[in-house]
């Protein structure tokens, strides 16, 4: 797969179920099932499948590799640092871990605190997938379309969302204004200016009907409940996917 393949999050096709999509900033590759097959990531682009943090030299030059045995996918950490699932982290020496079926974000945290993403989809079996019946009313697109500036802010704002950090909570106004400010100087990025970006986004989705949007819905004290319902809406939609945390190595 080329490095300008839309994110995984939204989705893969396969014909052969067990089938493994995986994708880096670099690139990606597609695997069929088959016990004993196997796919290496890491930074050493010649000896491994999937380049991941290439320049980045506290990323082990074969960081991990997933394998396929026993009809399941499985993911083994074979560098120095840990390999964060979204519900835990995998060092070396331990025992591999299965993936389900569907969309795993695997990340690498390295130097200055960056974070490496390896997007990991593994396709089901038909009778996994909802069927649509004849009568069934056309669900509308669900991915909103945002500016430049709304999506690099939202992105600062929600990133331990897309990081999958367990229990996340948005940034305050002040912090990610801080850190676009940082990203990108002389932009004149303050509080006030996040803020209303961040709530034109919020208006333009309550307006096509997500709940939970309005201080009306959500009840006082309103806290940060509005945006945290905001910034998973905008994942759920894959509006916003994890690879757009490059937007922030890239400002």
């Amino acid at each position: 797969m080329p490095a300008a393949h839309g994110s995984l999050a939204r989705g893969v096709t396969a014909p052969v179920p067990g089938t493994a999509f995986a994708l880096a900033l670099t690139g990606g590759m597609t695997l069929g099932p088959g016990d004993g097959r196997e796919l290496l990531f890491g930074r050493n682009r010649p000896e491994v499948h999937i380049c991941v943090g290439e320049d980045d030299p506290q990323v082990s030059r074969c960081q991990g590799r997933l394998t396929h045995r026993h009809g399941r996918w499985w993911v083994a950490n074979n560098g120095r640092l840990p390999l964060r699932f979204p519900s835990r982290l995998l060092f070396t020496g331990e025992e591999p871990l299965p993936l389900d079926t569907g969309y795993t974000p695997l990340f690498v945290r390295g130097s200055r605190d960056r974070e490496h993403l390896l997007e990991v989809f593994v396709s089901g079996p038909e009778t996994e997938r909802p069927v649509a019946l004849p009568g069934d009313v056309t669900r509308p697109p669900r991915v909103w379309v945002l500016t430049d500036e709304e999506k690099l802010a939202l992105v600062v704002l929600g990133q331990r969302y897309l990081l999958h950090e367990p229990r996340p909570q948005p940034l305050t106004w002040r912090q990610t204004a801080a850190q676009l400010a940082e990203l990108r100087p002389g932009e004149g990025w303050s509080e006030k200016r996040v803020e209303h970006l961040v709530n034109r986004v919020r208006t333009m989705l309550s307006r096509d009907g997500v709940p939970w949007l309005t201080r009306e819905e959500v009840g006082e004290p309103v806290g940060n409940a509005l945006n945290d319902h905001l910034i998973r809406a905008l994942m759920m939609s894959t509006t916003l996917v994890p690879p757009d945390l490059a937007l922030i190595d890239a400002a």
